[in-house]
């Protein structure tokens, strides 16, 4: 299956902070971090910057049904798989949620989170809107993330820009973005993506501010 050939990205060495095992005799079990919000907000370029910035981050790949976009591969941006691959994942529980979006369906790799998190590595998990609803149903613990495009014609041009897909699907992913724009106060964050580098380190202090929260970091002192 495709999911034994994930692609995994992970963050270099920048501004002195070094991609290592915990250390200081702390042990850290990493957080989910869900980057969510409508079609055409710039999630998947935010994340791609952030994994250049911040050590020990890894990228959650996805599964769908749809076809790859010009320029994507398999297991960099998604699992591209069948129909029938996708129907076993359900049915043996691999997917942590599973959504219908856009006519395809998009899923959340269970081992890739679980993995992850338990080897001290803070996870980023870009998925739609429904996605983070059923997360949140689910009550999968994560710190929730929803980016918002600076103003409505900025996300109009953002999608005809994309050029990959026809008139029709284009105005529907808009008309669901105006529902989903309304649900951005349920998330724990939100950032809006104007300028790439300005989001990105709104959402690097995010992921920093979340290592130090007490629980996320035990020091080996406290018995002492």
């Amino acid at each position: 299956m495709a999911r034994e050939h994930a692609s995994v990205h992970t963050a270099s060495t920048v501004g002195g902070e070094t991609d290592t095992e915990p250390r200081n005799g702390q042990t850290r079990k990493g957080t989910l971090f869900v980057i969510s919000g409508p079609s055409g907000v710039g999630k998947t370029s935010l994340c791609h910057c952030i994994m250049t910035m911040v050590p020990n981050v890894k990228e959650s790949i996805s599964c769908t049904t749809r076809a790859p976009r010009p320029g994507e591969q398999d297991g960099r941006e998604y699992f591209f798989v069948s129909s029938e691959i996708f129907d076993h994942y359900v049915a043996t529980g691999a997917f942590l949620e599973w959504a219908l979006v856009h006519e395809q369906r998009y899923g959340t790799l269970r081992s890739q989170v679980d993995e992850g998190t338990a080897a001290g590595y803070d996870m980023l998990l870009t998925i739609d809107v429904q996605g983070a609803e059923n997360l949140r149903a689910a009550q999968v613990e994560a710190r929730y993330i929803f980016i918002l495009p600076p103003s409505w014609a900025t996300l109009e041009a953002r999608l005809q820009q994309r050029g990959s897909e026809d008139e029709h699907v284009r105005m529907r992913r808009l008309m669901v973005a105006r529902q989903e724009l309304r649900q951005y106060t349920e998330y724990d964050y939100a950032i809006t993506n104007d300028q790439l580098d300005t989001a990105t380190e709104a959402l690097r202090a995010i992921i920093l501010a979340e290592r130090q929260r007490i629980g996320r970091v035990v020091p080996a002192l406290v018995d002492c």
